[in-house]
């Protein structure tokens, strides 16, 4: 479904502040894998999504989405395959416009653009629908300003939106670590139940040890900007932290010395 080969990206090339982000990362997610990625600060884990994004260009290897590459497809081209969630609760979604206009949006994504603009009582009712299952009141605030919301309500909705149309691909890129930890439960457990229920891919960065374990069926660790380990299935469900740091140490030949990474 989704398959890199040998992706390789350089900042800053040829000056004393080149940092070599990706070096040579392969790898593949059949449908429905749910991957969890982890590791250190500079890994290079925001970098492979920003890269199966199309955020910017990578200097070597390729990215195919079912099939068809992507490699040279700019961001909006490759927007109509997949769905995103960011760190940042603000990005994602249009402060200025109301719930029903952001979900209306995310609803027509890669859909032949027409003059005629409207939500119908059948869509209208759908939206309802779905807000309720988040049990966060918003079915009856679809007039709202998207901006007046929470953070954690915020990113709800994004989530929502992204999974909206049941992309190709999710890419989950660290979509709880600005919230409280309470609210940010509540966005793991209804990101796992969209998952599930949609059948999708989903490739999640996080910080959080224990949600790269308890999440998906495969885990990856990253660490200067090539994967260091990779966990599936019975090896996967048994795991603990100490369980992965040891395996990662044993991998990398090194300690882990990410403080934060630690810590989750």
């Amino acid at each position: 479904m989704l398959q890199i080969q040998n992706l390789t990206k350089v900042f800053n090339a040829g000056t004393v502040n080149e940092k070599t982000a990706l070096s040579k990362v392969s790898l593949r997610l059949a449908p429905g894998d749910f991957v969890t990625v982890i590791g250190g600060n500079g890994a290079g884990k925001s970098t492979l999504l920003n890269s199966v994004a199309g955020v910017f260009p990578v200097d070597g290897g390729s990215i195919l989405l079912d099939g068809n590459d992507v490699t040279r497809l700019s961001e909006h081209r490759r927007a109509r395959y997949l769905g995103r969630v960011f760190q940042d609760p603000m990005m994602g979604t249009a402060a200025d416009m109301n719930i029903e206009e952001n979900l209306a949006l995310a609803y027509r994504r890669g859909k032949r653009r027409t003059l005629r603009w409207g939500v119908s009582g059948a869509e209208r009712a759908r939206y309802k629908d779905l807000l309720k299952e988040l049990d966060l009141g918003l079915e009856n605030r679809l007039s709202d300003k998207v901006g007046l919301l929470s953070g954690g309500q915020r990113q709800a909705l994004t989530l929502l939106m992204a999974t909206l149309q049941a992309p190709r691909l999710l890419l989950l890129d660290e979509h709880t670590a600005a919230l409280d930890p309470k609210t940010g439960a509540k966005v793991l457990a209804l990101t796992q139940k969209l998952v599930e229920e949609n059948h999708l891919t989903t490739l999640m960065v996080t910080h959080n040890m224990h949600d790269a374990i308890r999440l998906g069926n495969r885990l990856i660790m990253m660490n200067e900007g090539q994967i260091a380990l990779e966990i599936s299935g019975e090896q996967k469900k048994g795991l603990h932290k100490a369980d992965l740091i040891a395996l990662f140490e044993k991998s990398s030949g090194g300690e882990l010395d990410s403080d934060r990474l630690l810590l989750s």
